[in-house]
């Protein structure tokens, strides 16, 4: 079966940057997800149309059919005093916060300052190239309870 809207796919990939560092890997095959439902990047999903169980490829996907670019309107300077009730903050940590459309977000602390704290609300690989190499283990027809949901369901059913 060839990977389309509605298909389970089942494939294991590794993700690495431009200068070959891994960024990202599954697990032994073991990446399900509904495509055509806007579980992955676009990049990567348009590149697995297609294709069937057994096709191995590379794929190198842009900023903008990725995470997208870094946005500075993301990037933040709030006062510390946000942060009295957290035991430790330091650069790298992440919070889950909302942005202004009460949208849940995770931030980033960039910098603590003396006064205030830098966020960032960019995902990590905004403004990031994606590079992935792909095996497709398995394709197979969603059932119906996994489309009206839109993702997979475990082999014991509705698991979420």
């Amino acid at each position: 079966m060839q990977i389309e809207s509605n298909a389970i796919v089942t494939l294991h990939y590794t993700l690495t940057d431009n200068e070959g560092e891994i960024i990202d890997q599954s697990e032994d095959g073991s990446f399900l997800y509904l495509h055509g439902a806007m579980n992955i990047i676009p990049g990567l999903e348009n590149a697995l149309t297609g294709k069937v169980a057994g096709d191995e490829f590379t794929v190198k996907v842009s900023p903008e059919e990725g995470y997208g670019e870094k946005d500075e309107q993301r990037i933040q300077v709030v006062p510390k005093k946000m942060f009295d009730n957290v035991d430790e903050i330091k650069p790298g940590v992440q919070f889950h916060a909302q942005d202004p459309d009460g949208n849940d977000v995770v931030v980033t602390v960039v910098e603590v300052q003396e006064e205030a704290v830098v966020i960032d609300g960019n995902h990590a690989l905004a403004g990031v190239e994606l590079n992935f190499a792909v095996k497709v283990v398995d394709v197979r027809k969603a059932s119906e309870e996994e489309i009206s949901h839109g993702h997979v369901h475990g082999e014991h059913g509705h698991q979420h």
